[in-house]
């Protein structure tokens, strides 16, 4: 008999008696050689072991390309301790190698799962290339696709024509994928799109965890959800804890509130956050940016601290102003406006810190220990670490502040102040949004126009479009503004206990000094040219600008005045007491706030 054109059919069974139909004896020993049919199939050069647990029908063929078995009807194999079963397959007698089709299953330990319609395996590297109708399963997660490449060893898949993994309430699907089950975790890329009740992701590279639901991203991505839309390219989400933390560059838009940096963190449930390099918030409501090195927020106190080289940017009305200081705090005020305005003190108010303690203003008491905490964290604001976190979080109370509760803004120390109508510098600023206040404490100094203020403390009153409604000096007021050429150092000066300015479209339009009013002024003709040194007293003094540029004085109860002529003054004695000129100290563009 020819043995290459031999072929056999057989039935195994479970008791392992073998069965043979129109058969020879040299067929026989050629099979038992071969171990084709045999319960276990051993590559002892390879060291590679399958066992054919069952098969309705087996052949054998032997052709030029190979020898081969072919297996019909309920086929099973085993390598390890993993599974095979399909209704037919062709295996290689040399390599072990086989094809498997229709109903292809294969189940590994601790709940594996795969399934398709096809497959090639490669037993040597325990590799199987899967098509139609794909899906692997640890039992809680599957993954779907069209085609895909699973190493049974390290229980890893890779496709490359679109897949989805399903997780409780999250499904992944992209373009390419490698998931790797045991480690319970897969990388997506080329056009993912991640789906989840809470929030929505399109990015080109991230990976997901499917036990610790940690999110990373390796490019471009946008996540949006109800309220925000970030964009990120690098860092992780946990989903679990709600704890995100974004190292590339990354921006977070609500509808209230911009946010970027060169890093984000946020812990959502304890409302932590900050962010670190070229950092800027916006405040869509209330038209104000801030802009920072690093910046933290605790979103349940509504508690903001910003620090290195933090400028604040407010439009009022047509003009923008900007605010430097060495640190900005924010925190909702825990009075009444109504009482606050009965607890005034000579610097203009009393408000509340973040351990509910009453603080003067003018003491800069208002975070007590917490402010010598971010001097330290400061300091190491260029490693930022999740200890410093920890560190913070312990300085603050842990309750919820009052939502309704009105905002008040602090900036500590080196205060400069700019825009095209002011002006300004001081060592600490506030502004409430309570009564639209700003008021300047500690050196204050403010130039408008041709004008220059300071007093003990300067109180700015916005009005409804964030305009410049008044200034109020209330102690040791003076305003003192140079007249003529540059070089004739002229100045016209007006003193005071206390001095009122009203403004028109960010322009002074009257002033009101009131009481123990002093000025000198160089009086002019009809032609502008300078007539005399004109020095006063009264009670009550009105000052009338024009151009802003002072136009008259009018002075009421008490009057007392002399006008010297211009070549009789003495112009280095002609100073108010608390007469200065600090120009030089004045900024000259908003570009020196950023430097």
């Amino acid at each position: 008999m020819n043995i290459k054109k031999q072929s056999v059919r057989f039935n195994l069974k479970k008791n392992g008696i073998l069965r043979m139909y129109k058969i020879s004896f040299l067929g026989i020993l050629f099979l038992f050689l071969q171990h084709s049919v045999s319960g276990q199939q051993t590559d002892t050069a390879n060291k590679i072991t399958i066992e054919i647990l069952n098969s309705k029908n087996a052949f054998y063929n032997k052709t030029d390309s190979g020898e081969y078995n072919k297996f019909i009807g309920d086929v099973i194999f085993k390598q390890g301790s993993d599974t095979l079963y399909c209704d037919s397959a062709y295996q290689n007698t040399t390599t072990k190698n086989f094809e498997a089709f229709s109903n292809v299953k294969i189940i590994q330990k601790e709940g594996t799962k795969a399934f398709s319609n096809y497959l090639r395996y490669t037993a040597n590297t325990k590799e199987a290339y899967m098509q139609e109708n794909v899906s692997l399963t640890d039992g809680k997660n599957k993954l779907h696709c069209n085609e895909l490449t699973y190493n049974v060893g390290t229980k890893t898949g890779v496709y490359k024509t679109g897949g989805t993994l399903e997780t409780d309430s999250t499904t992944v699907s992209s373009t390419e994928g490698v998931y790797n089950v045991q480690q319970k975790e897969a990388r997506f890329t080329k056009n993912v799109i991640v789906k989840d009740i809470r929030y929505h992701i399109k990015s080109e590279d991230l990976t997901y965890n499917t036990d610790t639901k940690v999110i990373t991203f390796y490019s471009k991505s946008v996540i949006t959800s109800d309220k925000s839309i970030l964009n990120t390219s690098n860092g992780t989400y946990n989903s679990k804890t709600g704890i995100a933390h974004f190292t590339g560059h990354s921006s977070l838009y609500s509808e209230e509130h911009y946010l970027e940096g060169d890093s984000l963190y946020y812990n959502k449930i304890s409302g932590y956050g900050y962010a670190d390099g070229h950092v800027i918030s916006i405040d869509t409501i209330h038209h104000s940016k801030l802009y920072c090195g690093h910046a933290e927020y605790f979103k349940k106190q509504r508690i903001l601290w910003a620090t290195i080289k933090p400028v604040l940017e407010q439009v009022n009305g047509k003009d923008t102003i900007y605010i430097r200081a060495d640190t900005f705090h924010a925190y909702p005020l825990l009075k009444p406006i109504a009482d606050i305005k009965k607890s005034k003190t000579s610097s203009g108010i009393i408000i509340a810190d973040t351990n509910n303690k009453k603080t003067n203003i003018d003491s800069l008491n208002i975070v007590g220990a917490k402010q010598q905490n971010i001097k330290k964290i400061n300091k190491k604001n260029n490693k930022h670490t999740e200890l410093i976190s920890k560190k913070i979080t312990t300085t603050i109370d842990t309750s919820a502040a009052d939502t309704t509760a009105p905002m008040l803004f602090v900036g500590y120390h080196h205060v400069r102040i700019f825009s095209d109508s002011m002006q300004g510098k001081c060592d600490s600023i506030s502004y409430s949004r309570a009564d639209s206040t700003v008021r300047l404490i500690y050196a204050p100094v403010m130039w408008s126009h041709q004008s220059q203020i300071f007093g003990d403390t300067l109180i700015l009153h916005i009005d409804d479009s964030g305009g410049l409604k008044s200034l109020f000096v209330p102690n040791n007021a003076f305003m003192v503004s140079q007249t003529g050429p540059e070089l004739a150092k002229l100045f016209d000066q007006i003193q005071g206990k206390t001095l009122t300015a009203y403004f028109k479209e960010n322009a002074i339009t009257k002033m009101v000094v009131f009481p123990n009013a002093e000025s000198i002024y160089y009086s002019k003709d009809a032609k502008g040219a300078f007539i005399g040194e004109t020095e006063g007293t009264s009670e009550k003094m009105k000052i009338y600008f024009e151009n802003k540029n002072i136009k008259k004085i009018h002075f009421e109860i008490d009057v007392h005045q002399a006008m010297t002529p211009m070549e009789k003054v003495d112009f280095s004695a002609a100073h108010l007491s608390r007469f200065k000129w600090l120009i030089k100290e004045k900024p000259m563009s908003k570009q020196e706030l950023f430097d």
